[in-house]
C-alpha cells in the first residue's frame, strides 16, 4: 500500500501544470537533525523459535476452520511465518495443516502459460488437500484464483484470514518490543522536527525533515504534514502550504523495525493558541482518553469507537461520522501493516484480546477552520490498555 507522502508527492506530480519549473533543490537539513544518532542497539529479531511456533499455530487454525491448507503470496504474511524478504513477484507458498511447507517457484517467462497452478495442485495433492477448503492469503492474485479454482474444482476456495489475522492479530513480547522500539525513534523524530518549524516552511519541507530524521535514526519512514486549514483533511491535501502564525500543524505516520510499525501523530499550533484551538485539541485528548480507558479485554472493538465518539457528540459535534465531528473509525489494528486487522469502528464486534494493537486516534475535523488528530498506539494487556509512547499533554506542548 503506498504510504501517504508517496501518494501525496506522487498526486501532485499528476496534477502539475506542463511546463511547470523543476521543483527546488531540497531545504539544507537542520542541524538537529544531523546530530540524531541511531536507535537500533540491541535489537532482537523474531527468532526461528518463534517463527515455528507461528507455523503451528496456523495448522492449528486450519484445523480448526476445517481448512487443508492455505496459500500464500509475497506480502507482509508471507514474511511473517517464514522471516523471507525479497521473496520474487510470482512466488508462494502452500502451507498445509499437515506435512511440510512448500515453496512455489515464480513462472519463467516463455517456459509455460498456464501460471503456477499445476505446481500448487501438485503440492495440495502431496499434503492431502486435493479436495475441501483451501485458504487464500489476501494477497493473492486473482489470477492464481481463477486458475486454481479451474485446475482443481473439487477445491472450495476460502478467504485465508481466520489462519493469518487468526495468528497475527495477537503479538508476542517479541513483537511488542519492537514496536516499541519503533515508537520510540518516531518520538525522537518528532521532537526533533518539531524544533525545525519556521515562518514560511512548505509542508514539503516539513516532510523531508522528517524522512532526514529517520535516517539519522538508522530506520526508514516518512510522515504527512500539513498546516492550518488543511488540518481538517483526515489525509491531507497536495494543496501549496507555508506555515504561518496560528496555523495549527498535523504530522502523522510512523517507521519501520524489522518489518514492524508505528503510526503516531502530533497536533500543536505554530505560536500562542487562541482559545477556540485549545478547547478543540482538549476535546480530541478526552476522546483518545475515553478510547484508552475503554479498551479492556472483553470489550468490543466498537464499544471502544462509541466511547471516544461519545465525547465528541456531547459536546455538539457529529452525530455519528458527521462533520464537525469524528469523520472516520477511531482506530486500526497495526503490526507489520500500519493498517492491518482489526479496526475500532460501529460494528465491529470483536472482542479484544491481551497481545492486541491498535492505533487511538478520534481525530476532530472542522472543514474550512482545522482539524485535531492526537495518534498514540495501544497493546492490550489482561488490564487493560497501555500506551507505546506517552500521549501529548497539551496543544503547546506536543510532548510534555
Amino acid at each position: 500500500m503506498m504510504n501517504r507522502r508517496a501518494f501525496l508527492t506522487t498526486a501532485a506530480a499528476a496534477l502539475a501544470p506542463a511546463g511547470r519549473a523543476p521543483a527546488q533543490e531540497p531545504a539544507p537539513i537542520p542541524d538537529i537533525i544531523k546530530s540524531l544518532k541511531p536507535m537500533l542497539d540491541g535489537i532482537q529479531p523474531i527468532t526461528e523459535d518463534e517463527r515455528r511456533a507461528r507455523v503451528e499455530k496456523a495448522r492449528r487454525l486450519m484445523r480448526e476452520n476445517k481448512m487443508g491448507a492455505i496459500y500464500l503470496e509475497p506480502g507482509t504474511s508471507l514474511y511473517y511465518y517464514t522471516g523471507k524478504r525479497g521473496v520474487d513477484a510470482g512466488a508462494g507458498l502452500v502451507l498445509a495443516a499437515k506435512g511440510e511447507a512448500a515453496w512455489i517457484s515464480p513462472e519463467k517467462s516463455g517456459s509455460e502459460t498456464e501460471g503456477p497452478y499445476r505446481r500448487i495442485a501438485q503440492a495440495l495433492k502431496d499434503r492431502g488437500a486435493a479436495a475441501g477448503r483451501v485458504g487464500l492469503e489476501e494477497r493473492v492474485r486473482f489470477a492464481v484464483f481463477d486458475g486454481l479454482r479451474k485446475q482443481m474444482p473439487a477445491l472450495e476456495l476460502v478467504a485465508a484470514d481466520p489462519v493469518t489475522a487468526g495468528c497475527r492479530v495477537i503479538k508476542s513480547p517479541a513483537e511488542l518490543a519492537l514496536m516499541q522500539r519503533a515508537s520510540d525513534i518516531t518520538i525522537a523524530c518528532y521532537k526533533a522536527v518539531f524544533a525545525t518549524l519556521h515562518q514560511g516552511m512548505t509542508q514539503r519541507e516539513l516532510s523531508g525533515n522528517v524522512a532526514a530524521a529517520y535516517r539519522a535514526l538508522g530506520v526508514r519512514g516518512d510522515a504527512m504534514a500539513i498546516f492550518g486549514k488543511y488540518t481538517a483533511f483526515p489525509h491531507g491535501s497536495i494543496e501549496p502550504q507555508q506555515l504561518r502564525e496560528g496555523d495549527m500543524v498535523l504530522v502523522d505516520d510512523g517507521c519501520t523495525v524489522e518489518g514492524y510499525q508505528s503510526d503516531i501523530t502530533r497536533t500543536t499550533v505554530f505560536g500562542q493558541p487562541t482559545k477556540r484551538q485549545r478547547e478543540i485539541w482538549d476535546l480530541e485528548r478526552k476522546a483518545q482518553d475515553a478510547a484508552l480507558a475503554a479498551a479492556k479485554p472483553g470489550a468490543t472493538c466498537e464499544s471502544v469507537d462509541a466511547a471516544a465518539r461519545k465525547v465528541i457528540t456531547d459536546f455538539g459535534f457529529g452525530p455519528g461520522y458527521k462533520v464537525p465531528g469524528l469523520p472516520h473509525r477511531t482506530g486500526h489494528g497495526i503490526g507489520l501493516d500500519g493498517h492491518e486487522w482489526t479496526y475500532l469502528v460501529r460494528g465491529n464486534k470483536t472482542r479484544l484480546e491481551p497481545g492486541m494493537c491498535f492505533s487511538d486516534e478520534p481525530t476532530i475535523a472542522i472543514y474550512g477552520e482545522f482539524g485535531v488528530r492526537l495518534e498514540d498506539c495501544m497493546y492490550i494487556t489482561e488490564n487493560g490498555a497501555r500506551m507505546f509512547s506517552k500521549q501529548s499533554p497539551a496543544i503547546d506542548r506536543p510532548f510534555g
